[in-house]
């Protein structure tokens, strides 16, 4: 499947914004290649160009987190990342960290259970963050998780929860 981005124009004027570059990006277990402006952020075309919304545009700058996805297996802000830097890699969005057709993440049942979330805009860049967390092995306690997860900020304060909503998948479903 190819997406083409065509340029801008200004008040009816075309205007020269560049070639577009054809990347290959392996989203949630599918190859797609698509055809973008090297400026586009890899947020910008997953949900504008590959219409996964599940990611979030929080803050756009980076210092929220709601954007994050795990890109071969390591949590990135998808906000500040050029799509073009990524040509290759394998990227999983909320859409894609199911086991199966169906089915919920653990996290996602655990989020569910603790009633981890609020208005619930931070949720997908949560679990996707927690994934990636867990899977670098560096959380050993409570007080490690709230500092590794600092990075991802609920608004809303469903923080505790959230953390609690981790300690228990993270302990093999025995909440700490």
């Amino acid at each position: 499947m190819s997406i083409l981005y065509s340029p801008t124009s200004m008040q009816g004027d075309q205007v020269e914004m560049g070639s577009p570059h054809t990347i290959s990006l392996t989203i949630n277990g599918t190859r797609k290649e698509i055809q973008i402006l090297p400026w586009v952020s890899l947020l910008d075309a997953l949900r504008e160009y590959l219409h996964l919304t599940g990611t979030k545009k929080g803050c756009d700058h980076g210092q929220c987190g709601a954007c994050t996805v795990l890109c071969d297996g390591k949590r990135i802000n998808s906000c500040l990342t050029l799509a073009v830097m990524k040509d290759g890699s394998s990227i999983t969005t909320i859409e894609g960290v199911t086991p199966e057709e169906g089915e919920l993440h653990p996290l996602q049942k655990a989020f569910i259970e603790h009633d981890a979330f609020q208005c619930g805009y931070c949720t997908p860049g949560q679990i996707c963050s927690a994934i990636g967390m867990m899977e670098e092995g560096k959380a050993k306690t409570r007080e490690d998780v709230k500092e590794l997860m600092s990075g991802n900020l609920c608004r809303c304060g469903a923080n505790t929860n959230i953390i609690d909503a981790i300690m228990e998948v993270k302990e093999g479903g025995k909440d700490e």
